[in-house]
């Protein structure tokens, strides 16, 4: 039997949560029956294209430096769709989605989207083209509840939407204790510190200057907490100048962009999250899978996540100032901390395994496969 050929479409191969998902979800699916092939169109950010191609995928970037140039590549992605017998699209996030959607009009290829993100969070201009083409394609996947909702409330769409749950590698995502130490010590953090951390792309909705007032509130009280966030992204400037207006330049560290992040989850005590709206984010799923005791806002699909007080402690989106307070409780109380870090890892084991989102996204792409005219 020939093997199913799936094109992932997504704008860029940088180190956020949809692009870090390609290359684990590549690691477990099973390859004697589908074949992977990977575009992506920002050159400059390719973090994740080695690894994918390590693990026996066929990445390609159509070189695009903005959203109109990546849309007049679609007669290139149709010829080379054609030339290596592509039986179904996958794309991700809106500007590949849209792009995904002319090919499908073009040659009918079964194409599935990934929302990853709540529509009301979008700019109007997305928000209307989604809108409009939102019905050109197979079937549309939310990663979280909230998300699928947001879909059907503002688009209203004809195809299938449905569910499915993003999902962390948790045996691949495994603490190692010697590797936390050994990056405790690369930082000149001292082995005996308690670790904040939080894995995450420099944008506003992350709201890291209010993640490092509130490490702040908790450094005042507790001179042995340090910090480490982890990642790069269009607010770094204004994170760093927070970081010197608060004096954290000695007790928050930010490593940068880094493709392996389990050292740094290693050395984390409590995964921290300050979020104003959120799909379901994938650090931390690993965060969880590599028992960091979790302390969040509840925005977006956290909520479905994390369950207040029994996997991890949660506030309102728009009570973020009281994140200081939950983490306190952790810090007041050791043996709580080592049962949240506990509760947190059998979270993600039971119910956010990536094998469970994999076994579903390979049913999904047979079922689409069967529909093929002349299809294998």
């Amino acid at each position: 039997m020939q093997k199913i050929k799936i094109l992932h479409i997504i704008k860029s191969l940088g180190r956020g949560g949809a692009e870090m998902l390609l290359p684990e979800t590549l690691k477990i699916h099973d390859t004697s029956r589908f074949e992977f092939h990977y575009i992506y169109f920002l050159p400059w950010k390719d973090q994740m294209a080695e690894s994918i191609r390590n693990t026996g995928g066929r990445v390609t970037c159509f070189e695009a430096k903005d959203n109109i140039r990546l849309m007049q590549q679609y007669s290139g992605v149709i010829e080379y769709c054609k030339n290596n017998e592509i039986d179904l699209i996958h794309c991700h996030l809106p500007w590949a989605g849209f792009l995904g959607r002319l090919v499908f009009s073009k040659t009918k290829i079964p194409v599935v989207y990934t929302e990853h993100n709540m529509q009301e969070r979008y700019h109007i201009a997305t928000k209307i083209i989604n809108s409009l083409t939102f019905n050109s394609q197979t079937l549309a996947l939310g990663v979280s509840e909230d998300v699928t909702n947001s879909i059907k409330k503002n688009i209203n769409p004809k195809i299938p939407v449905n569910t499915l749950l993003n999902g962390a590698n948790t045996d691949s995502f495994q603490r190692d204790p010697g590797l936390g130490t050994k990056t405790k010590q690369q930082l000149g953090i001292p082995e005996d510190a308690l670790v904040l951390g939080n894995v995450a792309v420099f944008r506003f909705q992350k709201r890291l200057l209010e993640w490092l007032q509130v490490f702040k509130a908790i450094e005042n009280k507790n001179p042995n907490v340090y910090g480490i966030i982890v990642g790069a992204g269009p607010l770094e400037e204004e994170i760093k100048a927070e970081l010197i207006k608060l004096e954290l330049e000695k007790k928050v560290f930010l490593p940068g962009l880094k493709t392996d992040v389990k050292p740094y989850f290693s050395a984390m005590d409590i995964f921290m999250m300050s979020s104003s709206f959120e799909g379901l984010p994938i650090a931390l799923l690993e965060a969880m899978s590599m028992g960091c005791a979790i302390v969040s806002t509840d925005a977006g699909g956290i909520k479905e996540v994390v369950r207040n007080r029994e996997d991890g402690l949660t506030c309102k989106m728009e009570e973020w100032i009281k994140l200081s307070g939950l983490c306190q409780v952790l810090i007041d109380d050791p043996d709580k901390l080592s049962n949240f870090k506990k509760a947190s890892r059998e979270r993600a084991v039971n119910s956010f395994s990536l094998k469970a989102m994999v076994d579903s996204l390979e049913e999904i792409y047979e079922s689409l496969a069967l529909q093929i005219p002349n299809g294998k």
